[in-house]
């Protein structure tokens, strides 16, 4: 298989390619420039398929030939070995027909484990068959960060750099990339937001110039197609659970960056029967604005209780735009080029389709713990709050009461305590087993301003030889 660039003036890579390459030279994101179709009575014969098994059967045409079906196995065993539930993605039923479904069972809480234990699996396998060292640069908002260091802490060929807002994650969100004193990890803390981190990982990718002649840069973030790829097998998991594809099922999802909501619209296409993606927006709502009102322009980030959702440039967004045009390169860039200016606005054919695919509803602080109070006061279920603006979101734009709708629980309420006390809850959410001294472990990171010579002198001085 191979994958071609959003804007399409990048040369087609092989998958090994494009997980070491991440962001094409053109700018653009790769994608599969074709996408694997399932038929029903393929999906019907894997309902009773473990979790693994499952991710074997849904990625494998993606690595097509690039990791062997034995490696594949493998690796996909390793990554979800430090899971804390049997099932890996357990559902847990929060009214009629009402699903939560717990992304937050692996090492750091999140859904980013997800995607972030397979590719650090997968790194360790090719650049220990390359005999190839480089540097894995990464923006989080929170969780991204977190995953990606447990993901890759252990692998000698990874030198890792994970920069996130300075004073604007929670502190179990800090502390859980922090914490971790291996040589090959450092955790830059960026005197900016969000939209800074990432604008800086992207500009770092597009001009290597800082590095040695024998180091690269390979991605973490969601714009390493790897990510998307591993993501699309817990909605086929759910759908499964749930009897797909004998009926349909919909799915609510917490997203920021667009990448796990764009992996169950890539569900969809190869054949999982899904009847509404709900995209779930918190006050940083430019998605919502999009489908509801064309307009995606840049405003104020604002600073939520729902940080890992306090985005104002979607960068998956785009994966999905080419789509919508019909995977014309040259429209795709540009409308960057106008976002890149402040906004940009879709034609009324690509609107259109984008409003048949998508529902949108956007939550602010207040109703989001609302939302925690009223789940927890009907089921003692405890939400994080993505979660709980999830959960609004599908409540207030489901179309079909006996379709199951899933609400994609993102995170574990233990990482948003602050959230949680303003829910009204009288003392913070335990930390798991594994993670009860968070707060006693030391902690090791640099503040640096927000420019990219001294964040790029940083990495270059610190390269393990």
């Amino acid at each position: 298989m191979k994958y071609i660039s959003t804007r399409g003036q990048a040369p087609a890579l092989n998958f090994e390619e494009v997980v070491l390459t991440g962001l094409a030279p053109d700018g653009g994101l790769y994608v599969p420039e074709t996408l694997p179709e399932f038929s029903q009575e393929e999906i019907a014969s894997w309902a009773g398929l473990s979790y693994e098994e499952l991710a074997f059967k849904i990625m494998a045409p993606f690595v097509s030939g690039a990791v062997s079906d034995e490696e594949l196995k493998q690796i996909i065993t390793e990554a979800y070995s430090t899971f804390r539930h049997d099932a890996i993605a357990p559902l847990v039923q929060t009214g009629h027909n009402e699903w939560i479904l717990e992304l937050f069972q692996g090492p750091t809480l999140a859904f980013k484990d997800f995607a972030l234990q397979f590719l650090g699996h997968l790194l360790d396998h090719l650049l220990k068959k390359r005999n190839q060292k480089v540097v894995v640069m990464g923006a989080t908002s929170g969780d991204t960060g977190s995953a990606a260091i447990e993901g890759c802490r252990r692998c000698d060929n990874i030198d890792i750099y994970i920069l996130h807002p300075y004073q604007r994650v929670s502190e179990v969100q800090r502390r859980q990339m922090t914490t971790v004193l291996e040589d090959n990890v450092h955790n830059i803390a960026l005197k900016g937001n969000f939209d800074d981190c990432q604008n800086m990982v992207k500009t770092s990718f597009g001009d290597q110039s800082f590095l040695p002649e024998d180091r690269q840069l390979v991605a973490v973030n969601s714009i390493n197609w790897a990510r998307i790829m591993a993501q699309i097998v817990y909605y086929f998991y759910a759908g499964l659970a749930l009897g797909a594809p004998g009926r349909p099922v919909s799915f609510s999802v917490p997203t920021g960056n667009f990448g796990d909501i764009f992996a169950g619209y890539l569900a969809k296409r190869m054949g999982l029967p899904i009847d509404q993606l709900v995209i779930a927006t918190n006050s940083n709502d430019i998605l919502h604005r999009c489908l509801s009102d064309n307009d995606h322009s840049k405003q104020s980030l604002q600073h939520t209780l729902s940080p890992s959702m306090d985005i104002m440039v979607s960068s998956n967004f785009e994966r999905m735009l080419f789509d919508l045009y019909d995977r014309d390169g040259d429209k795709i860039r540009g409308l960057m080029e106008d976002f890149k200016s402040g906004a940009m606005h879709l034609d009324e054919s690509a609107l259109s389709k984008a409003k048949e695919l998508f529902s949108s509803h956007k939550v602010d602080d207040e109703t989001m713990l609302d939302v925690i109070r009223d789940v927890f006061a009907h089921t003692e279920y405890l939400l994080d709050p993505h979660t709980a603006i999830g959960l609004k979101a599908a409540r207030e734009t489901r179309r079909r009461q006996d379709i199951p709708m899933v609400c994609l629980a993102t995170a574990h309420p233990a990482k948003f305590p602050e959230a949680v006390r303003k829910a009204g809850q009288e003392s913070d959410p335990a930390l798991p087993t594994h993670m009860a001294d968070l707060f006693q472990r030391e902690e090791r990171y640099d503040v640096l301003d927000n420019d990219i010579g001294t964040v790029q002198s940083f990495i270059a001085k610190n390269l393990k030889a």
